[in-house]
């Protein structure tokens, strides 16, 4: 008999072989994740901030938990790095830094290759070598999603340099 919980993920769900390929319930293809189910004890301060936190950003409570807990076992594995909110969604960043895209798009740039062309990426952003190794770390780890950013970062611009040059044609 199947697992009873289960959620609808798209079809770039990493296969983990609870996967079957399908069809979501909006009829688009999807893959079926099946999820376990697990009681954990959490203390009541910690349970009654979660729910607070919860409320407050109209996000369900099992949600936010998973999203907590998946940040710190990521935050653990690559110290240094933190997750924060903005515009555009959560994403991971150095802490007191910038966003670990925004490293990585930088390092693109840097011509120097090897161990010359973090020392160059760290004195470029003004970081310390070992920050910016964080942040390649981390990313060697979750490429997808890194990349993701950096793709959205440069569509933004590139609409945005779209917009001025037509402002530009406009006003000639």
């Amino acid at each position: 008999m199947p697992p009873t919980r289960r959620a609808w993920a798209s079809s770039a769900a990493p296969d983990d072989g609870q996967n079957l390929g399908g069809v979501a319930p909006n009829g688009e293809s999807a893959t079926l994740c099946y999820m376990s189910s697990q009681a954990i004890r959490i203390g009541q301060q910690t349970l009654a901030t979660l729910r607070t936190r919860s409320k407050r950003r109209g996000e369900p409570l099992s949600r936010l938990a998973e999203r907590y807990i998946q940040e710190g076992l990521r935050a653990d594995s690559h110290p240094g790095i933190v997750f924060r909110d903005g515009p555009a969604g959560r994403r991971a960043g150095l802490m007191g830094g910038p966003d670990v895209w925004e490293i990585i798009s930088a390092l693109r740039t840097v011509p120097e290759r090897g161990t010359a062309r973090v020392a160059a990426l760290a004195e470029r952003l003004g970081l310390s070598e070992p920050r910016v190794r964080a942040a390649i770390r981390y990313y060697t780890e979750y490429p997808a999603e890194i990349d993701a950013w950096v793709a959205a970062n440069d569509a933004e611009a590139d609409k945005l340099e779209s917009a001025l040059e037509r402002e530009r044609e406009l006003l000639g």
